[in-house]
């Protein structure tokens, strides 16, 4: 870092003053009208947003890079710095230019950081941005994140790296604060916008202190923090770090809430990614539950439908709320009159926000208007449908005065910014109007002199004008200059004309320039005296933007419920979990074809069903649709299914699909077995468990045997579970477990091609059909032949081969070791039940066309 600095300018060493203090921070130093960089940042910049990388004078004998923007489209470069992780600092101009002596006063006005930036052009407006705070004794590992955009501020608890690592791929930080100290750094090496923060700041006295002084309170008892906690030392980290960035403070962050794993459906990381939810597997959203649930009509309702889908609530009564209203809105064929009349509402929980940190810009002013204007029609229409409806609507707060207050007070499309006026509207100061009058009269002023001056001198070609150098003058062509009278005297000489004032142009310029300068200051005064006006407003604002966003969620539920012949789920106190003809909520939007829609039933006496049948035959999906439909009901949901009853879950598992993950040296079997362990050392007797096909990433014998020991360990744990398999050996389990039930999905053969039925049935399937589907993916028919082949020859040379001496046999019939355990195991069983056969004739088959082609 570059230090102050004797032979430095004094422009630069008050830069370098600056400096100092944001040393990890960009710098945006104002200079006229451009926010420049210098030094190694100036060469961050120009890489980043693609700008000239230019030199201004000198320091300690060496040029300075420089790198600057225009001050009026900054924000687009903002925008793609914070994109890129980066924090910003605004160092702005606090001085006037024109009353300086020496170098002009600058400071810090805000810093924007990826976590904390509000504005809207800088964000994402459908999803939410957090800001996280993490650290760790030898036990626990705290999470505290802020949400500046809803003023939400938690904490959270975690005892393990599994439900640790939930919560952060849950909330997907944009900037993720670690203690120095951190126990586990490799748990965060993934996430961008990191920032190492020095252990003090993680003090537990000096974190209760702020936060109790935060919420002007003695203690946190009133938030359910009792004793020494370490989310206290994270929340108090977290809340200096963002009050320290946004140089106010933060008026909307009233409470600190604590999570519990009781009050919510529990999905680890694994499973909010295998399911979907919010974010696809290749990293998109497209074919995403949210993609198909969320017709929000505006950015806060959508960001609160993906909340509830990542972190679905357990409390019934506010579930059986949602399901209420939509019963209501579907009988009523209210969902589009509501939805158009919501649209006004905008992204009212942001413009709060910005209230909140006394960051509001004039448009946002108009856009709480306009919310506020919408309310009383919104509610008088929802009072007409009655129900539960009209209780929500009357729940509503309006805030007429305010609205009333707005609508006199700003234009109806103002300026971006107040430093340019003309935000204030007519009418509402007879100060303002009065200079305004006189700034705007100034163009009929000046005509009205340029005519009496042409009559009075005979020069036809005279003109009045005004530029900003200069101010008002008479201009004059040379071949006149005889003609000027005595009392004009000479401003300006031209190559072809002379530039004159008058006393009374003067006088008049005087006005006029005076009258500008105390419009512009009156509004700007005005302008902070409304704010003022609307802060009282904050907290009625915040609920009824909280109320907006959830009645917005509720009719994209209901829309979406309406149109796809959705059902109302029911909860039961019993152990049923029944999903009659469930439908796959995202698959059957994609398909040309009609989904097959498939039930799933699982209670006390059959909590396990082991799925078998052939790849592609829908176990997959049908294991995922009932997932799916829980957490939808959960989330408040109508489901796709003819009917649903869902009993009390508390967590959700899946384990589905593995690759390699390179980075930490794990291989695909080691992947599988880590997320095995960890769902077996958090289920409990209410949890839903999603396994599929595990143990593919060992030899047969160690796979089979693994998935045998994990099924028998789910069946004894009685949680309900969904177990899919291509070990057909392990449908033998149903006959030692009552509580374990075998279905299959069926198939039919044509000929060597294979029809797909993708409907369930009760008992095990006979066959996996493994060649047929090698046909399918594209393996030539050659190879196909082989393997069909070498089945035969596995069947009458192998299995028959009970009786044979190893040692009789000869060194070129001699199978590989790893070959004969398979064909140990397989001896006692029928030809037609063994779904390892083909996987085993697939590989000889190739093995043998590859030496052919060697």
């Amino acid at each position: 870092m570059v230090t102050s600095s004797n032979n430095a300018t004094p422009l630069m060493q008050q830069y370098l003053s600056v400096k100092s203090q944001y040393p990890e921070t960009l710098l945006l130093y104002r200079m006229g009208d451009f926010y420049e960089t210098f030094f190694d940042d100036a060469k961050k910049a120009a890489e980043i947003l693609d700008i000239t990388l230019t030199k201004r004078g000198t320091y300690n004998g060496e040029p300075i890079p420089m790198a600057g923007v225009p001050f009026h489209s900054v924000d687009n470069y903002l925008a793609r710095l914070i994109e890129h992780g980066e924090s910003v600092a605004i160092c702005e101009q606090i001085g006037d230019p024109a009353a300086a002596k020496g170098i002009v006063e600058r400071k810090v006005t805000r810093i924007i950081t990826p976590g904390t930036v509000t504005d809207d052009n800088l964000l994402a407006e459908r999803k939410d941005n957090c800001i996280v705070c993490v650290c760790s004794d030898q036990l626990t590992y705290a999470v505290s994140y802020i949400n500046l955009s809803s003023g939400d501020f938690y904490c959270y608890e975690a005892e393990t790296p599994t439900a640790f690592e939930s919560i952060l791929q849950r909330l997907r930080p944009a900037e993720l604060l670690y203690s120095e100290n951190f126990k586990s750094p490799e748990l965060l090496s993934s996430y961008n916008g990191l920032r190492r923060r020095p252990v003090w700041d993680f003090d537990y006295e000096t974190s209760l202190k702020k936060l109790c002084r935060q919420f002007g309170t003695r203690d946190l008892s009133g938030f359910g923090l009792n004793g020494i906690s370490i989310g206290i030392c994270a929340a108090g980290a977290l809340l200096s770090y963002v009050s320290e960035t946004q140089k106010t403070t933060l008026l909307h962050i009233t409470s600190l809430k604590t999570e519990s794993d009781s009050s919510y459906v529990y999905l680890d990381a694994n499973s909010q990614r295998n399911l979907e939810l919010v974010e696809n597997l290749q990293g998109g959203q497209t074919h995403t539950l949210a993609s198909v649930l969320d017709r929000c009509v505006t950015p806060m309702g959508s960001r609160m439908l993906k909340r509830n889908l990542l972190q679905p609530p357990k409390d019934l009564h506010v579930i059986a709320g949602r399901h209420d209203l939509i019963a209501e809105f579907i009988e009523n064929s209210a969902v589009a009159t509501l939805s158009e009349q919501l649209k006004e509402a905008g992204d009212l929980e942001r413009v709060t926000a910005r209230l909140a940190l006394k960051n509001l810009r004039p448009r946002d002013l108009c856009k709480i208007r306009a919310a506020l204007r919408m309310l009383p029609e919104l509610k008088k229409l929802m009072m007409t449908f009655g129900g539960k409806t009209a209780s929500y609507g009357e729940a509503i707060p309006t805030i007429n005065e305010l609205a009333d207050l707005l609508l006199r007070a700003i234009r109806e499309n103002p300026p971006i910014v107040i430093r340019e006026g003309g935000v204030i509207a007519d009418g509402y100061s007879e100060e303002l109007d009065y200079l305004r009058q006189l700034t705007d009269g100034a163009v009929d002023i000046l005509k009205k002199v340029e005519e009496r001056e042409k009559q009075r001198t005979g020069i036809t070609t005279l003109k009045v004008d005004y530029n900003r150098v200069h101010g008002y003058y008479i201009e004059v062509t040379k071949a006149n200059a005889d003609a000027v009278p005595d009392d004009y005297i000479r401003r300006q000489t031209l190559k072809n004309a002379e530039r004159y004032i008058t006393p009374e142009l003067k006088e008049y310029e005087e006005q006029t320039l005076t009258a500008q300068s105390r419009a512009l200051a009156l509004e700007k005064k005005l302008y902070d005296e409304l704010l003022d006006s609307v802060l009282p407003y904050l907290n009625t604002l915040t609920d009824i933007s909280r109320k907006l966003a959830n009645l917005d969620m509720i009719l994209s539920f209901a829309s979406v419920a309406e149109q796809n012949y959705y059902v109302r789920p029911e909860f039961t106190p019993s152990r049923d979990l029944c999903i009659e003809r469930g439908r796959h909520p995202v698959i059957e939007q994609v398909m040309n074809n009609p989904f097959i829609a498939n039930t799933s039933s699982l209670d006390e006496n059959s909590t396990l069903l082991l799925i078998t049948g052939p790849n592609m035959g829908g176990k997959s999906t049908y294991m995922r649709q009932c997932a799916l439909i829980t957490l939808m009901a959960y989330a408040g949901s109508f489901v796709p299914a003819h009917k649903a009853v869902i009993p009390d879950v508390d967590k959700i598992f899946t384990r589905i699909g593995a690759s390699d993950d390179l980075a930490s040296g794990r291989s695909t079997f080691m992947v599988e077995m880590t997320e095995t362990s960890s769902i077996i050392n958090q289920v409990t007797s209410k949890s839903l468990v999603l396994m599929d096909e595990i143990g593919r990433g060992t030899s047969t014998i160690d796979g089979m045997s693994l998935a045998w020991a994990v099924a028998e360990y789910f069946a004894k744990k009685r949680c309900y579970t969904l177990f899919s398999t291509h070990y057909f050996e392990l449908t033998e389990l149903a006959n030692t477990f009552a509580n374990v039930r075998n279905v299959h999905f069926g198939a039919q053969k044509s000929g060597d091609s294979i029809i797909f039925l993708h409907n369930v049935e009760d008992g095990a399937a006979t066959s996996s059909y493994g060649l047929e589907v090698a046909a399918l993916a594209g393996i030539p028919n050659t190879i196909i032949s082989l393997a069909r082949k070498r089945m035969r020859s596995f069947t009458t040379e192998h299995l028959t081969a009970e009786g044979k001496n190893a040692e009789q046999e000869s060194s070129e019939d001699r199978l590989p070791p790893e070959v004969e355990d398979i064909i140990s195991t397989l001896k006692s069983l029928h030809p037609d039940t063994m779904s390892a056969r083909d996987a085993l004739n697939l590989i000889y088959a190739m093995t043998d066309k590859i030496k052919d082609m060697q």
